[in-house]
């Protein structure tokens, strides 16, 4: 076990390596910079010092493998850097905001989780019937759906037509109570929720069909065990590989919520990161990219090790 971790560590480490040099080198080659945006309209026509300075500032007038090397340094140190548009840390930024994406993330997840389960032991415990195909076939049109498109179809019918949920931010002026913070809540976790139970809901369907046609669940039908009892017996042997899944799909989430967080003006780290896209703002974007690449790579750890904790036939090398 200690030399799986350990071994895990470097790999980790060699990864995170090489999407640091990826992130940077693609950042700083996109066209564009920050340096124009700072220019205020009445210094327009004699903005050449004012670059100048802030060119050096910012360290942009060394060569990209110095930028490199100094970031990396820094980040080495839990250093994200100082934000070009805001001036200020960017971990303080990212600290305000990663709150509300977490509370839209960790709610998306837990409860699409629990409705594929729902649904997918519904499935495969009626499989070929009307039931199945139904699912399945709404599943698979939710799946082919992008999120902001469904984001979108919420706001008009909930809120935009029959005004029953506000469509966006995370409180009404002059409320901050808990009940108005989960009327906000309602459009956007429900629509990550929905996206990521369209995908999960065929894994549990797969797996436990795949379960209940084993040698074991047959013996212990033949024994005397009920259908019931073989599908929570199945669905038990199911989670191994479904927690795989699920601990995969959590960076994928932080994509979803990062987009709807723009479509619901959601007050969370979306808005940040698309701020800084468009203002070229290298430290945001780059911090905000290495926190994916760290969740990854952290996710497919945890779910390795959670894979060897449920099913003890599985041995970590």
């Amino acid at each position: 076990m200690l030399r799986y971790v350990v071994t895990r560590f470097i790999t980790m480490l060699l990864v995170l390596f090489v999407v640091s040099a990826a992130l940077f080198s693609l950042s700083h080659a996109a066209p564009g910079g920050p340096l124009a945006s700072l220019v205020p309209p009445d210094m327009v026509g004699d903005s050449g010092p004012l670059i100048e300075a802030k060119t050096k500032e910012f360290g942009l007038d060394q060569p990209l493998p110095v930028q490199y090397l100094r970031w990396v340094s820094h980040i080495a140190v839990g250093d994200l850097g100082t934000s070009f548009q805001f001036n200020r840390s960017v971990a303080s930024l990212m600290l305000e905001r990663i709150a509300p994406t977490l509370e839209l993330m960790g709610l998306g997840l837990v409860i699409g989780t629990l409705l594929a389960l729902f649904l997918g032991v519904v499935q495969a415990s009626r499989k070929g019937s009307v039931v199945d195909y139904g699912i399945g076939t709404v599943s698979l049109v939710l799946m082919s759906t992008p999120a902001f498109f469904l984001g979108m179809v919420a706001i008009y019918i909930l809120s935009a037509r029959f005004g029953l949920l506000p469509s966006s931010q995370m409180s009404s002026p002059g409320d901050g109570s808990t009940a108005d913070l989960l009327r906000h809540l309602v459009l956007p976790v429900s629509v990550l929720a929905i996206v990521h139970c369209a995908v999960m809901t065929r894994y549990v369907r797969v797996g436990l069909l795949e379960e209940l046609s084993s040698d074991y669940v047959r013996t212990a039908l033949a024994q005397g065990a009920t259908r019931r009892q073989a599908r929570r017996k199945g669905l038990r042997n199911t989670l191994g590989p479904l927690v795989t899944v699920v601990m995969i799909s959590v960076p994928a989430l932080l994509g979803g919520a990062v987009v709807l967080e723009a479509v619901f003006s959601w007050p969370g780290m979306g808005s940040l990161v698309l701020a800084a896209i468009e203002f070229r703002d290298y430290p945001i974007i780059l911090a905000f990219g290495m926190i994916v690449a760290l969740l990854v790579v952290l996710s497919n750890f945890a779910a390795d090790i959670l894979v060897s904790v449920l099913d003890p036939r599985v041995r970590l090398q």
